[in-house]
């Protein structure tokens, strides 16, 4: 609920509130009036994408359709709240009608590279016992599909929209990919959490990545934003727990295997192996064993 801000008259004085708080509700009012009917709504974009998540997959739903022609009216309505959250964009995209009918012109492609990932997942994970529990409840599908509708809006041009999406599934698996990285397919997500895709990676086909990977920028100044600042990984690579991998010029070369903890920061050539030495030392017996004061 939206609690109506009080209004604040200052211009019989011309000084300002002496309250902090009236300074505060004049400020936010201001925002209000300025941009009211002109804001993408966060909330809403959330209800659209879940919802269209579940006609996607009925698995995830709470109802159950009848026949073909409920499933297409579920997708007719679904068109057209796009194109309610679209409007405020309008200035920058043109017509929100166009640009939601070249979005659903897409999702039969993007529903059957999704299918391609779920099926993927289970068939490389032994704890998987179906492709619909993986729809059902695996985060790393979650995030690659809300990946691969934001990645379209913005191959469309959209602003904004892409990035509210891709950051609702970040909020819900952990897992952190900007709608600008290139995936190919499948991508395979296992566990997941704490995975960053930056925006210019490139992935290539059946890629593996387990939780904890970051495929970043060597530097984070604002003067490359326009540039190629993430890595490119090439088809049939595994990525294990933990690796940090850096840099627009760093390659990952196809069908190499890039082991935990490791730090890449230059490319790598095809069929590699990179894995951290670590040495662990079993002791038997605590005799003259000084254990370490650490406080956690």
């Amino acid at each position: 609920m939206v609690l109506p801000l009080r209004s604040i008259n200052t211009k019989k004085t011309g000084k300002a509130p002496s309250d902090p708080l009236d300074g505060l509700a004049s400020r936010l009012h201001g925002v209000l009036a300025e941009d009211r009917g002109q804001r993408l709504a966060k909330a809403r974009v959330a209800v659209w994408i879940r919802a269209l998540f579940e006609t996607l997959f009925p698995q995830t739903a709470e109802w159950t359709y009848a026949t073909a022609g409920e499933v297409r009216d579920a997708l007719d309505a679904s068109a057209a709240e796009l194109r309610a959250l679209l409007r405020p964009l309008e200035d920058d995209i043109g017509d929100p009608a166009e640009v939601a009918e070249k979005f659903f012109q897409a999702l039969p492609e993007i529903h059957r590279q999704l299918m391609i990932d779920a099926t993927a997942i289970e068939r490389g994970d032994p704890a998987a016992e179906s492709v619909d529990e993986v729809i059902l409840a695996y985060p790393g599908f979650l995030a690659i599909a809300v990946y691969r509708i934001a990645h379209r809006f913005c191959e469309l041009g959209v602003p904004l929209l892409p990035r509210v999406l891709t950051e609702w599934a970040h909020e819900r698996t952990g897992i952190d990919i900007h709608p600008g990285a290139t995936l190919g397919h499948p991508v395979v997500i296992d566990h997941g959490t704490g995975i960053v895709i930056g925006e210019t990676a490139v992935i290539g086909n059946n890629v593996k990545l387990y939780q904890g990977v970051t495929l970043g920028a060597l530097s984070v100044t604002k003067s490359l934003a326009s540039t190629k600042r993430h890595p490119t990984i090439e088809n049939d690579v595994v990525i294990y727990a933990n690796a940090t991998i850096l840099g627009g010029e760093t390659v990952i070369g196809r069908g190499s295997v890039i082991g935990g903890n490791v730090w890449i920061t230059s490319s790598v050539p095809p069929n590699s192996i990179v894995y951290q030495r670590s040495e662990v030392h079993v002791r038997r017996g605590r005799d003259d064993f000084e254990a370490p004061d650490f406080v956690i």
